[in-house]
């Protein structure tokens, strides 16, 4: 028999899908990691489980303790279950542009939910990021998981999805692409494939109003470049410990309106229902394509972060696509 002993160790081993109508004009094998395969319907599920074992390993997080974090609703999700079987409290502070059903789903797992704005910035203390620090400091026997610093985010990737990807690609992967925000999973992912082959190419795929690309190609930013914008689940206003950007070889920028058109063109052409950072990713790898051509002999994956289901009154929302000029 194959039973599981728990919801947790059904995370990872994910299926590698190829693309066929959208890509078909590129030569190169195209293909996405579905993620939503995840309990938690996400990529996160595997750093909040190793960030949880870590910080229970060096006895930061002892029983009965309280989870914070600051999350756009995929690395609480990922939490709250492993909150669940563990035993743990959560408080998830979260911002308001982010899709009302992903709050709902974190408060059905047993989570409080603290929405903070938007249109502030970091250091704000009314930012989801500040909110979330103060909290850990009143709250006693609690952790602020904080996935943007914490290094157990990128070496989940490292130890899970890099090698998951070379195992199921034979090595032969020549490209990775994904969205980028807290830098976990770009990071952990590539410098495991590197190590196998150097010469694998990293595209990161970042959107208008977050300063990871111009960080990445100049080592500053220019504060009045942020802004806010519409694409959940990537982006930064601040650079993540995370990252290591010496092993990210290209960043992307895709707008708002085409990441949510290509999120609707997945569903409708691939049978594919996956969540708006998707549809940034899928449409990077089109416009890398006119930059750095790839050839047959190429095999891009394309790692995807979460599932369609928690955009439904947003972007799978023709009346809410129209009033943001997304479609007629």
């Amino acid at each position: 028999m194959q039973i599981y002993s728990n919801i947790l160790e059904t995370i990872g081993n994910t299926p590698i899908v190829k693309l066929n109508k959208i890509t078909a004009h590129i030569p190169a094998t195209i293909c996405v990691k579905v993620e939503y395969g995840n309990p938690g319907n996400s990529i996160k599920d595997r750093m909040a489980l190793k960030m949880v074992e870590d910080a229970e390993k060096d006895g930061r997080l002892k029983p009965g303790g309280t989870i914070i974090e600051c999350t756009s609703g995929n690395t609480g999700m990922g939490l709250a279950i492993v909150a669940c079987v563990k035993g743990y409290k959560c408080i998830f502070t979260s911002t308001d542009k982010q899709s009302p059903e992903k709050f709902d789903i974190l408060r059905a797992m047993g989570a409080e939910v603290i929405v903070c704005p938007t249109a502030v910035e970091s250091a704000d203390p009314r930012s989801y990021y500040s909110v979330a620090e103060r909290l850990s400091k009143e709250i006693p026997n609690s952790v602020w998981m904080n996935q943007y610093d914490n290094l157990s985010n990128r070496q989940a990737h490292y130890e899970s999805t890099g090698p998951e990807i070379w195992r199921q690609t034979d090595g032969k992967i020549t490209h990775f692409v994904t969205g980028i925000g807290t830098g976990g999973t770009i990071t952990g992912t590539t410098k495991f494939l590197k190590e196998q082959n150097p010469a694998i190419k990293s595209y990161g795929i970042d959107t208008f109003g977050s300063i990871l690309k111009q960080f990445h190609e100049t080592g500053t930013f220019n504060p009045a470049e942020i802004h806010s914008y519409i694409t959940e689940g990537i982006g930064e206003d601040i650079i993540p410990k995370n990252y290591d950007f010496s092993l990210i070889d290209f960043v992307e920028k895709v707008t708002d309106k085409e990441a949510a058109l290509m999120q609707r063109r997945l569903a409708k052409e691939e049978g594919l229902f996956l969540g708006n950072s998707a549809g940034s990713a899928v449409q990077g790898v089109l416009q890398i394509h006119e930059k750095f051509p790839f050839t047959k002999d190429d095999l891009v994956i394309i790692a995807t972060h979460d599932h369609g289901s928690r955009y439904i009154g947003k972007f799978f929302n023709d009346k809410w696509m129209k009033e943001k000029g997304f479609i007629d």
